[in-house]
């Protein structure tokens, strides 16, 4: 049975994450420098595939499109029929089917990676749309974790902006918490903050940067393209996990003290 307490436990782990994020590794901020470098150095082919994911990501936002996952096996992983009873599961259930998933999620991006890494330019312009379509799939199964339905606009704008807090600075970790803590009731609101999917799009390239150019290196690339997918699916799954997480959190608590 989960008390107000543990739950407000749970709350300050996840502030505490929140205020980690604040700051970045000296790694990042390097990896932020030498973007005319990297445009100079990156084919015409790859600049084209970004462009086609500015299309994309705002078909999914609007319908879904081809990113959309089915829910039917998370909920089988969490023993129930459907998406409505999972709010009532515990913390401990959603965490621990989420912390599979992620895994999962995780080797499989390291793989891909390693795959991707083998014929260096070439294959990066496939490496990108598919880590991007990766990082969604992952954040949707992470909602419906912790009973939220990817199927809904609001929720796949939530997505959208957990994928932009992941490859942020630290202003922008900032102000993307700040819309978010507000998300439930001015969901419209933090829409129209995107500014077009422009802008969620270069954080997604800023995220990229110059990690990427090593995969440019054949051979070399699969051990760069591994590691570097790893992290990034690990990056964004840690997120939505913590975000997802702090919702479910916030309105278990209302429903405890609206009962008390």
């Amino acid at each position: 049975m989960e008390t107000s307490q543990t739950l407000k436990q749970e709350l300050q782990t996840i502030t505490r994450w929140e205020q980690d994020q604040k700051d970045l590794w000296f790694w990042e901020k390097l990896g932020r420098l030498p973007f005319k470098v990297l445009d100079k150095l990156t084919p015409n082919f790859v600049h084209k595939k970004v462009g086609q994911l500015l299309d994309e990501l705002g078909s999914y936002i609007q319908s879904g499109g081809q990113y959309l996952v089915k829910e039917e096996k998370i909920l089988e992983r969490l023993g129930v029929p459907s998406l409505e009873q999972v709010a009532q599961l515990p913390l401990a259930t959603m965490d621990r089917v989420c912390d599979e998933l992620i895994d999962a999620r995780v080797t499989f991006a390291q793989i891909q990676g390693a795959t991707t890494g083998v014929g260096g330019a070439l294959t990066l312009a496939i490496d990108i749309p598919a880590l991007l379509g990766l990082a969604l799939k992952t954040l949707q199964e992470i909602a419906i974790v912790y009973g939220y339905n990817p199927k809904e606009k609001k929720e796949r704008i939530f997505i959208v902006k957990c994928l932009q807090f992941a490859s942020s600075d630290i202003v922008g970790k900032k102000a993307i918490l700040d819309q978010l803590t507000s998300f439930s009731n001015h969901h419209q609101q933090v829409f129209s903050q995107l500014q077009g999917w422009r802008e969620v799009m270069m954080t997604f390239r800023d995220q990229y940067g110059w990690k990427k150019l090593f995969q440019f290196v054949p051979i070399v690339g699969i051990v760069f393209g591994a590691m570097f997918n790893k992290a990034f699916i690990e990056d964004i799954a840690e997120t939505g996990k913590m975000l997802y997480r702090k919702r479910r959190i916030l309105e278990k608590l209302s429903q405890l003290e609206a009962g008390a």
